[in-house]
């Protein structure tokens, strides 16, 4: 077996069903889970209409690029949002299988193991899959806390000498989860500098990138920030999806994009790992992107929710508006763990221990105390949630 399996640790909801596990939920109250980001918003029938009208796709074995109509289609959608130049379809983009696999794929071709410790840099709090790629690629984490005291950002400034020497791949996750805090342009401005004089590889997350509030200042992206600080896509790469911007998590759709270069290697890597994407999905996937009234819409169910629920849950919780993204970061003041069972067992809601999307690192794990709220269930759940949390904050 490959050794490096043994470093991976319990995923976080793996570590929610034991944290629960010798608990019953309180019959009085309905269930409401807010603890994985799954979207819950209707399926945009124009997604479903282009499945069901190109299944005739199922008959042909798709290419790991994918069609050019589909890569254009994204390379469109990047030009319109973020106001760029197109990127070049044929070399500046592969789709990819939803933004999960690619994080995880990317970092097996990056990694250089003939290279001494090998370091892969991400935020903490994190994504999963950040960790784990990097130990099976053979390299080993390092990662940055970001706590309110420093806005929720990394701070690259404190990354010793010795490891930035030896990084060659560095996570981030814009806007960020579970925090919701988007990545402003200095801080892309201080990233692209030590890029180029240590010679890593950025991977820029931005599956949230369009669940916002305000619809004239939707979140910076990473291409974006390269364009206005006058450089290339070098040793850049971003990840996007369409599970969240269009509900449909089930359909494992997305992109990336950036370096060509570093691009040409990967779809190396992805012929031989197979992992094309379903001619149906493609067809459906061009549709989706072409469409950006469905994502209005489900922006503005978001932001009622938000607007809703958040003055609720200040009435017990330290917790603030994100910047972006459909997760509420709320500081308990007390264990969250405990604070989560209770919540389970009392008032049948589920919400996620915040130190299960960390690790403890320089002396502290940065999640303690806090609690992730995904707000992806209806209005009506989402405002019954928030009351109960309510109540049991101010019975602490």
């Amino acid at each position: 077996m490959n050794p490096d399996l043994q470093q991976l640790q319990p995923y976080p909801f793996q570590r929610l069903r034991e944290l629960f596990a010798d608990l019953k939920p309180n019959p009085e109250y309905s269930a409401i889970n807010l603890s994985i980001g799954e979207p819950k918003h209707a399926t945009p029938a124009l997604i479903v209409d282009a499945l069901a009208n190109n299944l005739d796709g199922l008959a042909s074995y798709p290419t790991t690029l994918g069609s050019a109509k589909l890569r254009e289609t994204i390379s469109a959608w990047i030009s319109r949002r973020y106001q760029l130049p197109p990127l070049n379809a044929e070399t500046e983009i592969v789709p990819v299988n939803g933004s999960r696999e690619a994080l995880f794929a990317f970092a097996q071709t990056i990694i250089d193991r003939s290279r001494q410790q090998p370091v892969v840099i991400s935020p903490n709090p994190f994504y999963q899959i950040y960790e784990g790629a990097a130990f099976l690629a053979g390299a080993q984490p390092y990662f940055l806390n970001t706590v309110p005291g420093n806005d929720f950002t990394m701070a690259f400034s404190e990354v010793p000498e010795n490891v930035l020497q030896r990084t060659q791949l560095v996570y981030v996750c814009s806007p960020g989860n579970p925090s919701g805090k988007v990545m402003e342009i200095e801080a892309w401005r201080e990233l692209f500098a030590l890029s180029d004089r240590y010679g890593f590889v950025i991977a820029a997350d931005e599956c949230y990138s369009e669940i916002y509030f305000d619809e004239a200042s939707p979140p910076l992206g990473a291409l974006q920030a390269a364009h206005q600080l006058g450089r290339d896509y070098r040793n850049l790469v971003v990840f996007s999806s369409l599970s969240k911007r269009s509900n449909v998590p089930g359909m494992r759709s997305g992109f990336v994009a950036g370096d060509a270069k570093l691009l040409e290697k990967f779809l190396l890597y992805r012929t031989y790992h197979g992992c094309a994407m379903s001619p149906v999905v493609q067809s459906a996937s061009i549709a989706a992107w072409q469409d950006e009234l469905h994502v209005i819409e489900n922006r503005r169910l978001y932001a009622e929710k938000f607007s809703s629920v958040t003055p609720v849950l200040q009435q017990g919780l330290d917790v603030e508006l994100p910047d972006a993204a459909f997760y509420l970061w709320a500081h308990t003041g007390q264990s969250d763990t405990e604070f989560a069972r209770q919540l389970y067992r009392d008032y049948n809601v589920t919400v996620l221990p915040g130190s299960y999307l960390a690790r403890d690192a320089h002396g502290i794990n940065p999640g303690q105390g806090f609690i992730r709220i995904a707000l992806v269930a209806g209005l009506a759940e989402c405002q019954e949630a928030a009351e109960r949390i309510s109540q049991l904050a101010a019975s602490r």
